[in-house]
């Protein structure tokens, strides 16, 4: 049976129920929403593999939704239903990036014909239903955030051709893992994966590494070496901190890459090599590149596809995850472990501290708490001892409501240079409520204009 899962949204009651009881009969799981608002409060819990949403809903249309899933979730089709008085807005919309549209009355073996295109063009089939479901090439990501299993629908994509991707994140949030699992996704599943530190190679051995020597090329060299570029032939090679790699070095990678052949330090001819590269950065490459510390043609080489792994601060969902799944680990590891748990309260602080180093210290605080503690049960004070005080709290919802509503009148009035009647135009409320909202913030427009 088909379990790939749609979100139905229409503010016509009956149109939602035919539609629930057609798809429901070809087999589609499905969740329905009566308006814009009540789908994005049901998306990340229900995780849609498609959305059919109305065009014309009171409130959020059709539109306004696709806007705000699209900047979120990218991969996500959405097609939409339209009378024929809005055609023209329909076919706007699959110009900016719905997927497709219907006209009403539909007719349902075009949809579900439009439902089948979409996931199949979409989505690689192993990815929707469980008959041929296979999360072997992700084993070893551990997550349930909305987030990461985004990207990891991208990662899965992107791994089925040959382009070369590049991994841009902070340290510590499993660069690394990522390329590997794209690796296993791939038809070069069964084909090396070398990796690379671009940052721990010294600058006079980086040459040498990846492109191997002959014998007597230099001062040392005994005997011939295979350089890791070669030693990936036909499978992946994964630079990682790309950014780290020297200038003059980066005209000899791009030749690589142009040329498809490596020559050893020391030959007279040149080597073929077909590999595929995965790169990776914590830098910010765009701003090396106006520094003149990293070629422009070589980040276009590099970067066909870039996936953005998110920190671990923003991916809060996962933190109980990783937490028990690395003290199980631990304990599977060492006998002498005796902590089998977290306390209610340790684990709060942990799922609120601001983890600047990402999973690499949530892991080095999960081995700490670990080895130290003498109870089963791992205790609030082992946590922030390991944390050293560094530890963050939740804001309550009504500070939250109040720091946002504070910045949102910041940014309008910032706008409009403080002309409180185009920001009270822009903010849709009348004067005389837009400066009940800035005397309870304290903000005064005069200071936002400029002579």
């Amino acid at each position: 049976m088909n379990q790939n899962k749609i979100l139905l949204v229409d503010d016509d009651p009956g149109i939602l129920k035919l539609l629930s009881l057609r798809l429901e009969a070809a087999g589609f799981l499905i969740e329905t929403a009566s308006s814009g608002h009540q789908a994005l409060g049901k998306l990340e819990a229900f995780h849609p593999h498609l959305i059919i949403t109305d065009l014309r809903m009171e409130g959020m249309d059709g539109l306004a939704l696709f806007n705000i899933v699209n900047e979120k979730y990218p991969s996500l089709p959405i097609i939409m239903l339209t009378a024929h008085g809005t055609i023209p807005d329909a076919v706007d919309a699959t110009r900016k990036g719905v997927f497709s549209y219907l006209t009403k009355p539909f007719d349902s073996q075009q949809l579900i014909l439009n439902i089948n295109t979409a996931l199949s063009q979409c989505y690689p089939a192993s990815e929707t239903t469980d008959e041929q479901h296979d999360s072997n090439w992700r084993r070893e990501i551990i997550s349930q955030s909305p987030a990461m299993e985004e990207l990891l629908k991208q990662a899965q994509r992107v791994a089925q051709s040959e382009v070369s991707i590049l991994i841009q994140s902070d340290s510590g949030t499993g660069k690394e893992l990522l390329a590997r699992a794209i690796h296993k996704a791939s038809p070069r599943a069964d084909k090396p994966f070398v990796p690379i530190n671009c940052a721990a190679i010294p600058d006079n051995l980086l040459e040498s590494e990846l492109f191997g020597h002959r014998k007597g090329a230099f001062t040392g060299a005994e005997r011939n070496h295979t350089g890791l570029i070669e030693t990936a032939h036909e499978g992946v090679l994964f630079l990682d901190e790309i950014g780290d790699m020297p200038l003059e070095f980066q005209a000899k990678l791009l030749r690589v890459l142009q040329d498809g052949e490596v020559r050893p330090v020391g030959a007279t001819e040149s080597i073929p090599v077909n590999t595929r590269l995965i790169s990776a950065t914590h830098s910010d490459l765009d701003a090396a590149i106006k520094a003149g510390t990293f070629r422009e043609d070589l980040y276009y080489r590099l970067n066909v596809v870039m996936l953005e792994l998110p920190p671990l601060s923003k991916r809060r969902e996962d933190i109980q995850l990783l937490a028990n799944h690395f003290l199980n680990d631990l304990r599977k590891r060492s006998e002498n472990c005796v902590a089998k748990s977290f306390s209610p309260e340790a684990m709060e602080v942990l799922m609120t501290a601001p983890w600047p180093g990402n999973i690499r210290q949530l892991l080095n605080v999960v081995e700490q708490v670990a080895v130290l503690t003498v109870s089963p049960v791992i205790s609030e004070s082992l946590v922030n001892k390991a944390l050293r005080g560094k530890t963050g709290e939740i804001s309550a919802l009504a500070d939250a409501q109040s720091d946002f509503e504070r910045n949102y009148l910041v940014q309008i009035l910032q706008m409009t240079q403080g002309n409180v009647t185009q920001a009270a135009r822009l903010a849709k409320r009348n004067r005389t409520e837009f400066y009940k909202l800035l005397n309870r913030h304290q903000l005064e427009p005069k200071v936002f204009r400029h002579d």
